[in-house]
């Protein structure tokens, strides 16, 4: 069923929408989790990465390993996490492309930009919630 006449529910328009997506958009659909201590420290429930965060891989073959974002590769949908390689024919160390998704980020490496996104995004996390008073009327 369709809800809204302004957006395309073709599959082939969704899949060329997403891959050939700008940097810009790219940025925000690879967005991760937050873990459940930021979740409640800042109100957000995720954020686009970024270098320098601190990650752990909650599924696929490296799940349950922690480490610092090395690089956000954004035109192959990956990032790259240090201590995460595997050996090439070689002998040559490789680092392996993780998607975003299966992410946690455990530490946020914060700016005073990022500081500015979180304090947006929880305040329209709050204000989009009822309270007891909106409830009773």
């Amino acid at each position: 069923m369709k809800f809204s006449n302004t957006v395309s529910s073709s599959r082939r328009k969704s899949r060329k929408a997403h891959f050939t997506a700008p940097s810009s958009k790219r940025r925000i659909i690879m967005s991760a989790i937050l873990s459940r201590e930021l979740r409640q420290k800042y109100n957000v429930r995720s954020i686009p990465i970024r270098k320098d965060d601190e990650v752990m891989v909650v599924r696929g073959h490296y799940h349950d390993r922690e480490g610092k974002v090395t690089q956000v590769y954004r035109k192959k949908w990956k990032i790259y996490i240090e201590r995460i390689t595997r050996d090439k024919n070689n002998r040559e160390s490789v680092q392996v492309g993780i998607h975003p998704s299966n992410v946690v980020i455990t530490k946020l490496r914060l700016d005073k930009h990022r500081r500015k996104i979180l304090e947006r995004k929880s305040k329209a996390s709050t204000k989009s919630k009822y309270t007891e008073h909106d409830i009773k009327i």
